[in-house]
């Protein structure tokens, strides 16, 4: 996969613009950059991220605090936080940042809090981003849950292009979606609970979908990002109708840049089929799925 990591990455403030509340538990962060950190994020790729300092951040009030998250709440956060972005807009040396986030933990807790005009420190653009092969005439996004803003940002980017674009959103029912539709893409709902769109896994969606539609597989690619055990699925999928396919893994970082080895992704090598492991800050968050052992 041709590298998508921005050689000018740095620390830089950022000013919250606005945090509004989008859903159940989903957010969406707009934040202002400029000068320097504009620069930076210019040549950012759809599926790269950066840390957020988030320890700084207050607490939202006792009653404001969901009860499944109180005891999460009294954690002291101790590492930066990794965030895709669903969507930068640079121009000249000024630029907006969005990030859509859900309220799982200590740190969305506090960033939820964030108010226009607040200052936050990141560390970006970090990783290596998905791989736009401008050979391909059909584009293929799968998502799982929180697994939709990196591929809104990819959408994004796609629709520059003369790509066609379908999209395949799931989530467990309608209320856990962070969005029903992806602008300008078509866009195709599942629930497992049947709340919403096709009842059922969003890869049951998609097997259905390749099956009816027979799409010229060689002009095809997918791309996906949600749960792991949901992309383990789509590989499997792309593998027996013999589509290219690149994922977009987490994993737990300390650091986001490679120094603490702590984010691995057990891989096989294509050229020796011997297995190894690489970095997901560093040599991903985006894979190629052949590569990645589920």
């Amino acid at each position: 996969m041709e590298k998508c990591t921005s050689k000018k990455k740095g620390v830089f403030n950022a000013s919250v613009l606005a945090n509004e509340q989008i859903g159940e538990c989903f957010y969406r962060l707009s934040l202002a950059i400029e000068g320097q950190a504009a620069e930076a994020f210019n040549m950012t790729k759809p599926g790269q991220f950066a840390e957020f300092e988030l320890s700084n951040a207050s607490l939202p009030s006792e009653e404001k605090i969901p009860n499944e998250l109180a005891d999460k709440a009294l954690r002291q956060i101790i590492l930066r936080r990794p965030f895709s972005f669903s969507d930068i807009e640079i121009t000249g040396n000024k630029g907006k940042l969005e990030v859509l986030y859900c309220v799982l933990g200590p740190a969305t807790l506090r960033m939820k809090t964030l108010s226009p005009g607040d200052k936050i420190s990141i560390i970006g653009p970090l990783g290596n981003g998905f791989s736009i092969e401008r050979e391909k005439t059909l584009a293929i996004l799968v998502a799982g849950g929180m697994g939709v803003p990196p591929l809104l940002h990819l959408a994004k980017e796609l629709s520059k292009s003369k790509t066609k674009t379908i999209a395949f959103v799931g989530a467990k029912s309608g209320s856990q979606l962070p969005c029903s539709e992806i602008k300008n893409v078509q866009t195709l709902i599942s629930t497992d609970d049947g709340s919403m769109g096709f009842k059922g896994f969003v890869t049951a969606m998609l097997k259905e979908w390749l099956v009816k539609e027979k799409p010229d597989v060689s002009k095809a690619i997918i791309y996906t990002c949600g749960p792991e055990i949901m992309m383990a699925g789509v590989a499997k999928i792309a593998g027996e109708f013999g589509i290219g396919c690149q994922v977009s893994l987490e994993r737990v970082m300390a650091c986001g840049t490679g120094l603490c080895q702590g984010c691995a992704v057990k891989c096989i090598d294509k050229k020796t089929k011997e297995a190894g492991y690489k970095l997901c800050c560093k040599d991903g968050p985006v894979f190629w799925a052949d590569e990645v052992v589920f």
